[in-house]
């Protein structure tokens, strides 16, 4: 895919200070070389050229990569952003060069001038060069100097100024025909009208103690999920991780709307006593900033669900959203729960959120305490599922302990909630684990029927395609679970996975980079990062990504492992086995995943001892044996009989 360019060749300077200079491709300050990469250095030329004007990502799209695609663009995208404002010490919400047109793209605001001249006018459509490329022939042909330069220039700016005078005259009927023709379609009818958009923004934790922060978080993410699940096809709700940050927000609603793209904003606050919670919310059109509807509800704790039914119904309501005869049974039936069992499912939500070995131990335990205090709790099932698989792949427990309770509990929230999609995905991650592909891509399919919009779903089933060398598909559905929950950082780490398992490195660095930079002490984000490094043979910076992922796990034998496969891979050979003796020393204590083991020793070329512990991982089920057919550090042992038959075995291509 070309990297390409258009126009100007001469240094361009813009800001205080600042000046891009193509034939180097550098961009200074002052005396100071910056530093930029490829994208982000196309990116801000791209920006240059149409200062003060909106360029869509469907133009940088096009620009940098072409029509047709194989990457997971808005994310690309929005990590250069982010590199450019970092490099040109810019701010998002104040900015002074780079402004984000929500649902738009971005504008270079900064004043912009080229050679000679006081601003940079856009130069016309011509064929595309690449800007890694010299264009000797455009270049000899240059006037140097006397009056046929001068002609030539006053020539430019006379033909640029009547194509700019044309263009506005074109612009302002385009937008005057564009207006027209949306009144006119908005009532046609078979017209499609754009989803409402609506936010939950964090629940207020009136109490003011800290320990209490597990129920107005819990509140805020049960209140999403109910009202995610009313007429998806007129109604989007924004996920609870792109929300989170507007938690003790001083924005005005105008702002947050505009910034989430959000038509309605949900606020509200909590204060819970030991079995009483006052709780009031309050519907609030973004655009005029105008409250449709305010209540307040003081309930005991068991009558909280009720709460939540009556708040979707009257949002329902207020926005006028259409809803099936079941949908209205459901709402108009308010649900029950024993204080206890709601109050240790939102705790045990809270910590599964985090993500951490410690974290999940702690989420499991009050799932299952949840369970005891009221046996009917489908959702508390699902949790208890998701932890289980989650201890599992991180290799915080066995699989033959995880899998099982995993499988139980998966099948009992189905059995208590068949039309949970959540409870159906927790089901296909649990079968994909256990290596049974069709019932899991079968209960994937059925999660996303009953719930399109749970990022989880999509989610897993994305990893379910990487293992199936369904590589387009996999990168399809991990795009689908960002767009859902895009400051996710499970799902933002995983789409880094997407593409380390399709080979495309560098896709796979850069979405983790994004990731380890949303939250520099998330384990998983290291991890992914330093495989990433392993295989693009960046030695040095995958070890030290690896081994910060270790510590940061509480050094997790299967992140310690991926440690020894770096070394392994760096050429330090007596490192590298020194840590599979750690491991194997350590297995009489605790779970060692036989596959990591695995990993070090095929690293090292050591085929014997590869394929042992490779048997091991099979006998063991270990879970990340399901990516034995698309795990690049096996790649050289592709072809031996012994490796097609593991693969057989597992039931994989």
């Amino acid at each position: 895919m070309a990297t390409e360019t258009v126009g100007v060749r001469e240094p361009i300077k813009f800001g205080e200070g600042y000046e891009l200079d193509f034939r180097p491709r550098r961009l200074h300050h002052g005396s100071h070389v910056l530093k930029l990469e490829r994208i982000p250095l196309e990116i801000l030329v791209l920006l240059l050229e149409h200062n003060n004007e909106i360029v869509t990502r469907e133009q940088i799209v096009s620009r940098i990569w072409g029509p047709d695609v194989f990457l997971d663009t808005d994310n690309s995208i929005r990590g250069a952003i982010r590199k450019l404002r970092r490099v040109l010490e810019d701010d998002a919400e104040t900015p002074r060069f780079i402004l984000t047109v929500t649902g738009q793209g971005y504008r270079f605001i900064a004043p912009v001038m080229a050679s000679g001249e006081t601003t940079l006018a856009n130069p016309p459509e011509q064929n595309p060069s690449s800007l890694f490329e010299q264009d000797k022939e455009r270049v000899e042909k240059t006037p140097r100097a006397g009056t046929a330069l001068e002609a030539t220039k006053r020539s430019t700016r006379t033909r640029l100024l009547a194509v700019a005078v044309a263009s506005l005259v074109v612009a302002c009927f385009a937008i005057l025909f564009a207006v027209s023709a949306r009144r006119r379609t908005s009532s046609l009818p078979g017209t499609t009208p754009r989803k409402i958009v609506l936010a939950v923004l964090p629940f207020e934790n009136l109490s003011r103690d800290p320990d209490q922060e597990f129920f107005s978080d819990g509140l805020t993410e049960e209140m999403i999920a109910q009202i995610g699940k009313l007429n998806r096809r007129q109604l989007a709700v924004i996920a609870r991780s792109s929300v989170a940050k507007y938690a003790g927000s001083t924005l005005t609603a105008r702002e947050i709307g505009r910034e989430l793209n959000a038509d309605y904003l949900l606020e509200g606050s909590v204060r819970r006593s030991a079995e009483h919670a006052r709780i009031t919310v309050q519907l609030i059109q973004a655009q005029n900033q105008t409250a449709l509807w305010t209540e307040s509800y003081d309930r005991e704790l068991k009558d909280v669900l009720a709460v939540q039914d009556s708040v979707v119904r009257s949002i329902a309501d207020q926005i006028h959203l259409s809803l099936t005869e079941e949908q209205k049974a459901r709402l108009a039936n308010s649900r029950r729960a024993r204080p206890e069992a709601y109050v240790a499912y939102l705790k045990g939500r809270y910590y599964w959120n985090k993500r951490t070995g410690d974290n999940m131990r702690k989420a499991e335990a009050y799932f299952q305490q949840a369970i005891d205090s009221d046996p009917t709790y489908a959702a508390a099932y699902s949790g208890l599922a998701d932890c289980n698989s989650g201890l599992a792949w991180h290799g915080y427990k066995s699989p033959a302990e995880a899998l099982s309770k995993a499988n139980a509990a998966a099948r009992k929230a189905i059995e208590l909630d068949p039309q949970s999609g959540e409870a159906h995905a927790s089901l296909g991650l649990m079968l994909s684990h256990h290596w049974e592909w069709a019932e899991a891509e079968a209960e994937f399919g059925r999660a996303l029927e009953l719930d399109p919009q749970y990022a989880n779903a999509h989610h897993w089933y994305g990893d379910y395609l990487s293992i199936h060398s369904r590589h387009e598909e996999a990168v399809s559905e991990a795009r689908r679970a960002l767009e859902l929950d895009p400051l996710n950082l499970m799902i933002s780490t995983w789409a880094g996975l997407r593409y380390y398992l399709a080979r495309n490195y560098s896709a796979a660095i850069e979405q983790n980079r994004d990731s380890v930079e949303l939250d520099p002490n998330f384990a998983a984000a290291h991890l992914l990062l330093g495989e990433d490094y392993v295989q693009a043979g960046t030695h040095s910076e995958a070890i030290d990504e690896l081994k910060r992922a270790a510590a940061l796990s509480g050094n997790s034998p299967i992140y310690a492992s991926q440690v020894g496969v770096a070394l392994a891979a760096a050429g330090r050979m007596r490192e590298a086995l020194q840590v599979a003796r750690e491991l194997q020393a350590s297995s009489t204590k605790t779970y060692v995943s036989p596959y990591g083991l695995a990993q070090i020793y095929a690293t090292l070329h050591m085929e014997d001892e590869t394929f042992q512990w490779l048997q091991s991982a099979y006998d063991d089920h270990a879970v990340w044996m399901g990516y034995l057919a698309v795990d690049p550090v096996f790649d050289r042992y592709r072809s031996d009989r012994r490796f097609q038959d593991l693969l057989a075995r597992i039931g994989l291509p």
